[in-house]
């Protein structure tokens, strides 16, 4: 199965709803909680093309966006296939 990693900050409700829709198609994740700055948030920035709302899901090298555009993702059939690669 592919890699997915998934930057959060604590109490934020997209990011457990993202984490939630991940856990129900079966993923394993890797979390990064930047709710306290530092090198990762530094990290999600840049790979995330600038952005700095969480979450920001990366499913192997594709970044995927937030949790509006994975839920999309998954509503157009096209997160299960890449979780399977």
């Amino acid at each position: 199965m592919v890699t997915v990693e998934i930057y959060t900050k604590a109490f934020c409700p997209y990011c457990t709803r993202a984490k939630r829709l991940l856990a129900e198609r079966g993923a394993v994740v890797s979390e990064y909680d930047i709710t306290m700055g530092g090198p990762r948030r530094t990290e999600m920035v840049q790979r995330a093309g600038g952005r700095t709302t969480v979450p920001q899901i990366f499913v192997g090298d594709r970044h995927i966006g937030g949790s509006d555009d994975l839920a999309a993702l998954d509503r157009d059939g096209g997160l299960e296939p890449l979780l399977a690669q």
